[in-house]
């Protein structure tokens, strides 16, 4: 199983949605963050992704979310770059504007 490391920006990413989503509904929030930490754990075993919108990154969508994770892979590390959602303007080889 190879190390998972967050960056800054996908730590922040993942904190500003799951307050977001508290503001509404805690239960909602905490389910969400559970289904984006359970997607993460399954692709440090086995990253199934595709190939991302920017170079050198891989994509996975959390199922039953509108969040897409975007990961970057070496032999023993998955690095989670960004935690997306799925309506932010995101045009290919470029991040989302925040």
């Amino acid at each position: 199983m190879r190390e998972v490391v967050w960056s800054s920006e996908s730590l922040r990413d993942f904190d500003a949605a799951i307050l977001h989503m508290a503001k509404d509904s805690r239960n909602t929030a905490s389910i969400v963050a559970d289904r984006i930490e359970a997607a993460v754990a399954l692709l440090a075993e086995i990253p199934i992704g595709h190939p991302g919108r920017v170079v050198g990154t891989y994509e996975k969508r959390v199922l039953r979310t509108p969040y897409i994770i975007a990961y970057a892979l070496t032999d023993d590390v998955i690095t989670i770059v960004r935690i997306i959602h799925e309506r932010q303007n995101w045009p290919s080889g470029e991040w989302p504007d925040q």
